[in-house]
């Protein structure tokens, strides 16, 4: 397996290999951003790739939004695409990343990370988030054929991930997915455990 690191996802950005690219609002979140009525959350989307999520929550009225990615290819064409906008654009590794957010968007990130990072990535989205944060999203709900990424996964693969750091208020595959992943994803609404309660677990 290659080296999943900066010069990687830039070339892969360079030469257009992003398959995974929908061209449009994932529709589970895009529902979910709807009914959500405080629009002043800190958001941070971690590997936003194209960042259909963050121009949909800025249209809505959003306004305190992050985009995080490790490629300074995407992150500088989406600087000049969203020039006008008040979405803030960086680059930079996930996992040194530090401040503080209301709400995580988990967007076709999981499943560009090595698996053997999984639990280092559920514990960075617990530290990342205030009190009673929210981590919310769509991961594969499926295994792939080829070496990826994209990785897949499953229901338990993800609950041994996430069940020391969150409580879950939805866990369960996707009704409302992008017809070319009907069947093939889960959506995730986890609140953040409090320090009392993790020690518990």
């Amino acid at each position: 397996m290659p080296e999943l690191d900066k010069a990687y996802w830039d070339a892969r950005y360079e030469r257009g290999e992003t398959e995974w690219d929908m061209g449009t609002v994932s529709p589970p979140l895009r529902d979910y951003f709807d009914q959500l009525p405080n629009k002043n959350l800190r958001i941070l989307i971690p590997g936003g790739g194209n960042s259909y999520e963050a121009k949909y929550l800025w249209d809505s009225g959003f306004r305190d939004i992050t985009v995080l990615d490790i490629s300074t290819v995407i992150i500088e064409r989406l600087k000049s695409k969203f020039t006008g906008t008040g979405i803030k654009f960086e680059t930079g590794d996930f996992f040194e990343h530090e401040a503080e957010y209301d709400l995580i968007v988990e967007q076709t990130f999981l499943c560009a990370l090595d698996p053997a990072l999984r639990q280092a990535y559920a514990r960075h989205m617990y530290d990342l988030l205030w009190e009673e944060g929210r981590l919310i999203g769509v991961l594969f709900n499926r295994e792939f054929d080829k070496e990826g990424p994209p990785f897949g996964g499953g229901i338990k693969v993800y609950r041994r991930m996430f069940e020391p750091y969150f409580n879950f208020k939805t866990f369960a595959p996707c009704y409302n997915s992008h017809p070319a992943r009907q069947g093939k994803e889960v959506f995730i609404n986890f609140r953040k455990l409090d320090s009392v309660a993790r020690r518990r677990n």
